[in-house]
């Protein structure tokens, strides 16, 4: 047999909670194990809508060396530098180290898995290189009938 140097890991939804404790106060993350079982090559997580928002993540970029976003529920609205990005439910998107990005919008139900390398990667603040538009409120009639779903 080989030896790897990686472990097996299996969670079950009912082992890890979604927490509060991550990057973004506004967003809660569930652990899927795979930073343990990688020896802090890889983490992997679901990320979920907590509260509405308000500012959205700022521009920003990871010292990561990979990382993808596949959306599960819902949709988010990002900036990759100067471009609107629409991410709905079954979009995957991959995010080349360094590109400066801004979250600035999400529906109530959304919930991504997010998958990168290593797993102590780094946010950095950036300069913004455009202007970034106004998040939908969760009080319109729309997003309060997702809210309404989402509970």
């Amino acid at each position: 047999m080989q030896d790897t140097t990686t472990d097996f890991s299996h969670v079950k939804p009912g082992d890890t909670p979604y927490r509060g404790e991550g990057l973004r106060d506004f967003f809660q993350y569930r652990d899927l194990g795979i930073a343990a079982a990688t020896h802090g090559k890889v983490i992997a997580h679901l990320v979920r809508a907590h509260s509405a928002p308000e500012k959205g993540t700022g521009w920003h970029r990871h010292e990561a060396d990979f990382q993808i976003v596949i959306m599960l529920k819902g949709w988010a609205k990002f900036m990759y530098e100067d471009k609107e990005t629409l991410v709905e439910a079954g979009d995957c998107v991959h995010q080349r180290p360094g590109l400066v990005h801004y979250l600035f919008d999400y529906s109530p139900d959304m919930e991504y898995l997010e998958i990168v390398g290593p797993a102590d990667f780094k946010s950095i603040d950036a300069p913004a290189p455009c202007a970034v538009p106004a998040p939908t409120p969760w009080d319109t009639p729309a997003v309060a009938a997702q809210v309404e779903r989402a509970a």
